[in-house]
């Protein structure tokens, strides 16, 4: 599968994972915030930060009842009608363009989750370098057509989407002209518990449909995103906030800065200890030969005296023949003198 290039970053195996901070609604409607939480993203080495394009009326109806107001005690927003949870969590439309300029100032690419055709075409507008499909809308393939048709990379939340469902998706953004598709696993509960994450399905994704794939991970801390690049994850999405202790519809479920900077570097140090299949010494480890077992004279010997189990032992340092001759060299003599702490060589046998 190929490799996408997203500024100056490179998204597949080969490189190290690609690292989203999604501000959604932790701004708390409030630019010098939102402004504040890119300034903490680049500081904390992710390379790139992602907004959500929508308004209350582009993703539902103004209606206050029955299937429009969340019923779920589990639930962070329960008791709320999805019009007011969305006005509260919103992006205003004209705060786009300035925190797009101040992702590229500081050298983050700057892209968002449009919620239907006219957040496209705005982000169009301010030539927004690839799309994400949030997992609730990996449902929506005319969204998906419309995103694809753009020509620009896509990365698409898999959420609760069956795998027939994803195949309609992908196959959707395919044939729209999508040729550079991103698939993460997302478990959709916020905050979502790791046993429920089955991050073993990563590599699945990636055979099944031949494309990058990652995590967006909505569980507490950075077990779940680790794991992930073990199994092959190219990219990982996690909400960013610059203080849970001031609130937000997200913080429940969103890092602080340090933690964004220790998701970062380990995801790093986890994708550089993959390495490659490899078996035997590696170039730093030839040095280390000398402290493995071989074969020594513990006692002092006469020419012609042969090896016992007091005379010959498998000791540190290295330099004497492999252990695995200890039985064959039992009952064998020694050609010549040799005394207690010389290597065994095979030229002193008898």
């Amino acid at each position: 599968m190929s490799e996408i290039v997203l500024g100056n970053s490179i998204i597949g195996q080969g490189h190290r994972p690609f690292i989203i901070a999604e501000m959604s609604g932790n701004h708390n409607q409030s630019l010098d915030r939102a402004l504040a939480i890119v300034d903490a993203a680049a500081k904390a080495g992710v390379q790139a930060l992602k907004l959500q394009t929508y308004t209350a009326d582009t993703i539902t109806l103004d209606v206050e009842e029955d299937e429009f107001c969340i019923d779920d005690p589990k639930s962070l927003w329960n008791g709320m009608s999805l019009h007011k949870l969305y006005q509260q969590a919103y992006t205003p439309w004209e705060w786009h363009g300035q925190i797009f300029d101040r992702c590229k100032e500081l050298g983050l690419v700057c892209f968002s989750t449009p919620f239907d055709e006219t957040a496209v075409d705005f982000l169009e507008s301010l030539d927004a370098p690839c799309y994400k499909i949030a997992s609730f809308e990996n449902n929506h393939l005319p969204l998906i057509h419309k995103v694809a048709s753009t020509g620009k990379p896509m990365i698409m939340s898999t959420g609760m989407a069956s795998m027939a469902e994803l195949n309609e998706a992908v196959t959707t953004a395919r044939e729209a002209g999508c040729n550079d598709i991103v698939l993460l696993k997302c478990t959709s509960t916020y905050p979502a518990s790791t046993e429920d994450s089955n991050i073993l399905t990563i590599p699945d994704m990636r055979e099944l449909f031949q494309c990058q794939v990652g995590l967006s991970d909505h569980t507490l801390g950075i077990g779940a995103a680790i794991a992930s690049v073990a199994l092959g994850a190219t990219v990982i999405e996690k909400h960013f906030t610059l203080s849970s202790a001031e609130g937000g519809v997200d913080v429940a479920f969103s890092m602080e800065p340090e933690e964004m900077r220790l998701l970062v570097k380990e995801s790093a140090q986890a994708w550089l200890a993959l390495g490659t299949v490899s078996y035997g010494p590696t170039d730093k480890e030839k040095s280390s030969l000398q402290f493995r077992r071989s074969l020594y004279i513990a006692k002092d010997m006469k020419k012609g005296e042969v090896f016992t189990e007091d005379n010959l032992r498998v000791v540190r340092p290295g330099l004497g023949i492999s252990p695995k001759y200890y039985d064959t060299l039992l009952g064998k003599n020694v050609n010549r003198d040799v005394i207690k702490g010389t290597p065994v060589t095979w030229d002193i046998l008898g």
